[in-house]
């Protein structure tokens, strides 16, 4: 394609891939499919590959991630991010409605007295967008409200946040609008289906607790290509700006989604305490069919030109105040305790309730936990028990109604041996959970882990559901995972429910599956605390499986974000009997051990090498020239210091060129780089970049 013809192109891409982002994410009236827009996407990162220059700073091309931050920088805010004074008291709203129209000085308010805005609660995390001439500069927390951490790479990997204002709404910015400096504040958050995904990629004991606590953890992530996998979402609720001084609260909000942003839309304005009490009672109940967490309503003055008069504690501001709803309990009673059997080997308690309806659904069956914390609660059978969900999510046993307790009600003890397989099970003295040691053909354990690898952040077999795990375990035809890829549609046709179209489908998933990546074959694996992220970095430092399987406590340890523990974990695993002969029946079937790269040729030039880009490269983004240097054996560092060993230079390097020279690091050009990465393994077998670069 033509320089000219690829320039148009690149821009139609754009603003397509933003209206299409926009009608998603903020109106939630896509006209396309998923498959349709990355197909779109691609399109503009191969131009972008091709013409470097078309790049700009808010291509669409962002929103994949692919910076690594070792440290979030602090950002002091340009005015405080004050936090809402919270109450669980509709008496106290009224108190505060009151006050206000005390402090408020005379003929301010609406004749019918002060207006104010009701808008939903967000339960994610606070952040502060700084925009100039338009574009997206710095995203931060909102820290201790005078300063934050700077996340403005994560922040940038969020669909719904736009990188530059109003350019596919139709509310382009006025030129005083685009010469100001804009600050948006609002919620980064996740939907429910979303944080479900994100805990089934996740070790048992390593899942969040709620969608706020997994929002918080994402957005601290040094990796923002994983933010953008896991699918964070921003609401915006403040907008400041010299352009918008005269503006209401309630037309700022108007404005904000003229300008791109997703706003809840459930706002309302309210005249006088009646509106507001009806504001809050209409969302107790309809709260729990949103597809994200609220926990409560904000109440806002509408007049902004008042809020400075009406000034601020020193943590809250007198404008505003956020009712937060009790969180919801009911009581049934405790029929049964079943003691399950997880892919671990944890045995865990789980209380099966009389059904009782609890936050928009019907309840009947809630964790326990562990043995502590069933004495903690002194719970037992038959008793009358109160249960909520935590975070709005897990339904939880909290307290006994003691004084309900019947004379029959018994005491609950942990089996003295599994429940599945009839071993012992067995407590490590610093622990609290009962584990089952048969891992190897304990039943339950067998069943989790099939269901595991078949999962859709794994192996993704689509098909291999539960009811036919049960049945192909129950029938002796399956073992461990091993033994899907030597299934004969025979086999499956044995099954209950199983005709030859559904069998032949069944057999066609396990097939696709040895196609996956290598590191979801790792996290497919169910090795203890290694997740979708630890299995990634595993499979970047140690490129087949016959090099993780020899690699040593010590070296695993030295893997980015890895340590001891999972180290000791990950050596204990490729140790076991049961899982060498799991493997091997993997290699005999054609599953993939390794990675992509590893099939090839690849040579080790930057072995155990520090390597560092500085400038914009011509040929590669910096994600793709990083994984060049990450597959033949080399580290990514951000800056430049005395154990440096590489740097890579662009077209206007920053002060990091100046620094490896003062140092005396080793500096190449994007020529010489790209002539590394041709060189094969016979010609690098010294394994020293100066004897690798000496004729380049």
């Amino acid at each position: 394609m033509h320089k000219e013809s690829a320039v148009a192109e690149a821009e139609r891409l754009r603003k397509e891939l933003d209206r299409h982002n926009y009608l998603y994410y903020v109106l939630a009236k896509p006209e396309i499919s998923d498959y349709e827009f990355d197909k779109m996407l691609e399109k503009l990162i191969t131009l972008e590959k091709e013409f470097p220059d078309l790049k700009t700073s808010d291509s669409p091309t962002l929103r994949v991630g692919g910076w690594i931050t070792k440290e979030f920088p602090t950002v002091r805010h340009r005015e405080r991010m004050l936090s809402l004074s919270n109450t669980y008291s509709v008496e106290e709203v009224g108190d505060f409605y009151k006050r206000v129209l005390r402090l408020l000085p005379d003929g301010s308010a609406h004749q019918n007295g002060p207006a104010f805005v009701a808008e939903l609660k967000f339960d994610g995390v606070a952040v502060s967008l700084i925009y100039r001439d338009g574009k997206l500069m710095q995203a931060a927390t909102r820290g201790d409200g005078v300063q934050g951490d700077d996340i403005t790479p994560n922040i940038r990997t969020l669909r719904s946040v736009p990188l530059h204002l109003g350019s596919f709404t139709g509310g382009a910015l006025t030129s005083a609008e685009s010469d100001a400096e804009i600050e948006v504040r609002g919620e980064v958050f996740m939907r429910k289906e979303d944080f479900k995904a994100l805990n089934e990629t996740r070790q048992e004991d390593e899942q969040f607790a709620n969608p706020r606590n997994a929002t918080a953890g994402t957005l601290k992530l040094q990796d923002s290509a994983e933010v953008s996998r896991r699918k964070l979402f921003f609401v915006g609720y403040y907008l400041k700006g010299t352009p918008f001084d005269d503006l209401t609260h309630h037309e700022r909000l108007e404005k904000l989604e003229t300008l791109g942003f997703y706003t809840g839309k459930h706002y309302r304005l309210c005249y006088n305490l009646e509106d507001i009490h009806k504001f809050i009672d209409s969302w107790h109940d309809q709260r729990w069919g949103l597809p994200y967490e609220i926990d409560g309503v904000v109440l806002k003055l509408n007049e902004v030109s008042l809020w400075e008069e009406l000034g601020a504690t020193s943590k809250s501001p007198r404008w505003a105040i956020a009712y937060k709803y009790p969180a919801q309990r009911a009581r049934t009673v405790l029929k049964d305790v079943v003691f399950q059997v997880g892919r671990l080997g944890t045995v865990t308690p789980v209380a099966h309730l009389e059904p009782v309806r609890l936050a928009g659904t019907t309840v009947s069956r809630s964790t326990l936990h562990n043995l502590d914390e069933i004495e903690r609660l002194d719970v037992r059978l038959s008793d009358t028990v109160e249960i909520e969900k935590a975070g709005e999510i897990i339904p939880k046993v909290i307290s006994v109604v003691k004084e309900e307790r019947p004379e029959d009600a018994r005491i609950i003890t942990v089996p003295e041996v599994c429940p599945s397989c009839g071993a012992v099970l067995e407590r490590p003295a610093d622990e609290v959970n009962f584990y089952c040691p048969n891992e190897e053909a304990c039943p339950a354990q067998v069943k989790a882990r099939l269901e595991h690898f078949a999962s859709r952040n794994a192996m993704d077999i689509n098909g291999l559901g539960k009811a036919i795990v049960d049945q192909l375990v129950d029938s002796k035809l399956v073992y461990d995972p091993g033994d899907l890829y030597s299934l004969t549609l025979e086999d499956v046709l044995k099954l209950e429910r199983q005709g030859e179209k559904s069998a032949a489908k069944l057999l066609n998933a396990i097939e696709k599956s040895k196609k996956q990546g290598y590191d979801r074959l790792l996290f497919a694996l169910g090795i203890r605390h290694v997740g979708l992220a630890t299995a990634r970095e595993l499979s970047v430092s140690y490129p087949s499986l016959e090099k993780l399987r020899a690699a040593t406590v010590e070296e695993l340890a030295n893997v980015p974000d890895i340590g001891p523990v999972i180290a000791e974990s990950v050596h204990a695993f490729f140790k076991k009997p049961y899982a060498q002969a799991m493997i091997e029946k993997f290699r005999a079937a054609g599953v993939k051990l390794m990675t992509d790269a590893s099939t090839t040729l690849v040579n080790r030039i930057f072995d155990g090498m520090k390597v560092i880009f500085t400038g914009g490269l011509e040929r590669y983004t910096r994600n793709e020239a990083s994984e060049l240097v990450l597959e033949r054996g080399g580290k990514i560092v951000s800056s430049v210091s005395k154990n440096t060993d590489l740097v890579v230079v662009g077209k206007e390097p920053g002060s990091k060129l100046e620094k490896a020279r003062k140092l005396g690091v080793k500096v190449v050009s994007e020529q010489e780089f790209e002539e590394l990465l041709k060189r094969n393994e016979y010609e690098t077998q010294e394994g020293h970049i100066d004897a690798a670069t000496k004729s380049v």
